[in-house]
């Protein structure tokens, strides 16, 4: 696969009057064409700031402190403003938690659409509407003629979340970031949406970054995973490989803590503690406090990515050939893999 998106050695930090927060910290990774990436963790980890760095969708006390962002091969990391403008809707674009925060409700929802198509097309009226249209029908939007007029409050939630994937769509990006675009729909509607993504990857070829902290929608629609935790990706691999054969004891306790795994009569296992405030990261493994596998090393030294196979990665000293053998207190069979 071509890679549309890398990420190399970011570190972002916010600028606030009690000090710098570094949000993102040192961060390498690849979205490739086609794919579904899924960036996973607890609120507050980075998943979202990480990707509006990438389309420069930042408040003004934000800066990049390091690395780079090559798109597409070109790097990106100093664009202007006016730069990132003609890049924001054509190479990738955004699709956010809540439609009302995304749409406007006072104007009808094809002229929303043919808005965005004119903002980078130079297509006629008649043109950007018939490619409004195609939109919605993409989408599955019944009767988009009709629905064309139709002010966002005459849709339902999820129908709403579909228009936003519409607008996102407009100008045929390379790149979707979806940030939780589930979260707020009903576990039916959450369904349809999540295929219809998969659909539309498959008819577009387009690559979807999908930050989500629910395991069990991930495990549905990503062919890769990345497990975010302190502003650090701290274990890659494919779908498959962190949910059979998760390293990281990070992982271990968000998969402990999946709904659907658990067993009658038993409670959930959660994560002690808080993730730590970044305005002073720890001085090793962030994870440490709340691991109960931590050695003194983690205390003292930050862990370096371990390679387990060519595709998967984790950043954990109970990898290293000097740490005693950890059994995995996680263990998902072949029997849950359809559930």
């Amino acid at each position: 696969m071509d890679v549309l998106l890398h990420l190399e050695n970011l570190s972002l930090s916010f600028d606030t009057p009690e000090g710098e927060v570094q949000a993102v910290r040192g961060v390498d990774l690849t979205v490739k064409k086609g794919e579904i990436l899924a960036i996973v963790g607890e609120s507050g980890c980075g998943k979202t700031v990480m990707c509006q760095s990438v389309m420069k969708l930042l408040p003004g006390n934000a800066r990049i402190a390091s690395g780079k962002i090559i798109v597409d091969g070109t790097d990106i990391t100093n664009y202007s403003e006016k730069e990132m403008r003609s890049l924001r809707g054509t190479t990738f674009s955004m699709i956010f938690q809540d439609p009302m925060a995304t749409l406007n409700p006072t104007m009808p929802i094809g002229k929303q659409i043919t808005e965005a198509i004119h903002q980078h097309r130079n297509v006629s009226n008649d043109e950007a509407k018939s490619r409004a249209l195609e939109l919605l029908e993409l989408i599955g939007i019944e009767d988009p003629v009709h629905r064309y007029d139709l002010q966002p409050h005459f849709f339902s939630g999820g129908m709403r979340q579909r228009c936003v994937l519409a607008i996102a769509l407009a100008s045929n990006p390379k790149i979707i970031f979806a940030d939780e675009p589930t979260t707020a729909l009903d576990v039916t509607v959450q369904a349809k949406m999540l295929n219809l993504l998969l659909e539309i990857r498959d008819k577009t070829g387009v690559a979807i970054v999908f930050v989500s902290h629910d395991l069990g929608v991930v495990a549905r629609i990503a062919d890769r995973v990345a497990v975010m935790y302190a502003g650090k990706i701290v274990e890659i691999g494919t779908v498959e490989e962190i949910f059979y054969d998760p390293r990281h004891p990070y992982t271990w306790g968000l998969m402990q803590a999946l709904p659907s795994l658990a067993k009658d009569g038993q409670p959930l296992k959660s994560i002690p503690g808080m993730p730590p405030v970044l305005l002073k990261p720890p001085k090793g493994d962030a994870f440490a406090e709340r691991n109960e596998y931590a050695m003194k090393i983690d205390y003292e030294l930050m862990p370096p990515m371990f390679q387990i196979t060519p595709t998967h990665n984790a950043a954990t000293w109970l990898l290293d050939e000097r740490a005693p053998k950890i059994q995995s207190p996680f263990c998902l069979n072949q029997e849950n893999k359809n559930q």
